[in-house]
């Protein structure tokens, strides 16, 4: 059974940003992405955890890299239409692929009583990987909501492009049992109002780490 998403719960999106829709800084001249349909499923999350009053956190990517489109200082590096944050929520920017890594979330999340993360946003083999390793490792029940994320192809040392739909399921499937349970966005939505007994957690063992957060906060 997976336990309803209670004040405990925060809704975390990742780099919901326009630059991500460059194919072709990301995956080359033949560069795309999977799931067209994630930037609505990301919407669909934030009515349903604003609705709900949970506590809601964003990540903002701001490169490094010369070249990238994801700088806060370029149009390419704002929110996406309809995914920006409002009054209340955490804007936690980052400029490296975990959210955890030279930026305040955990010390926020801690501050709000959060131990349970519903992880969506980009990439799924990107940012948002590092960010949910990071958040299993650190004992954080960590729920990542696959259909509200999307991949981009990758291209190998020997030239060969990975279809984007391909990374993006083997990346879930990576973390899916070690590091996270994946869930949809359905599921995700009606956790919100009662546990689910055909649900299964299947996140390692680090749910006792998770209590013992919130016990710190």
């Amino acid at each position: 059974m997976i336990d309803r998403f209670g004040s405990e719960t925060a809704l975390l999106v990742i780099d919901a940003q326009k630059g991500v829709n460059l194919h072709s800084y990301w995956g080359g001249c033949g560069g795309h992405r999977n799931n067209p349909h994630a930037e609505a499923r990301i919407a669909d999350l934030l009515a349903a955890f604003r609705a709900a009053g949970r506590p809601v956190y964003f990540t903002f990517h701001n490169s490094r890299e010369a070249a990238s489109p994801l700088k806060l200082s370029l149009d390419s590096g704002q929110a996406m239409p309809g995914l920006e944050p409002i009054p209340g929520e955490r804007v936690v920017v980052k400029d490296v692929n975990s959210g955890f890594v030279g930026t305040e979330l955990e010390l926020s999340l801690r501050r709000d009583g959060v131990h349970r993360l519903v992880v969506a946003g980009f990439f799924t083999n990107m940012c948002v990987d590092t960010t949910v390793r990071s958040a299993g490792n650190m004992g954080y029940d960590t729920y990542l909501v696959h259909d509200a994320c999307a991949a981009g192809n990758r291209i190998a040392a020997d030239g060969t492009s990975f279809d984007a739909e391909l990374v993006h399921r083997l990346s879930v499937a990576n973390l899916h049992g070690e590091f996270c349970t994946a869930i949809t966005t359905a599921d995700a939505v009606a956790l919100l109002a009662a546990a689910n007994p055909a649900l299964h957690r299947v996140q390692g063992n680090e749910l006792h780490r998770g209590t013992d957060l919130a016990e710190a906060a």
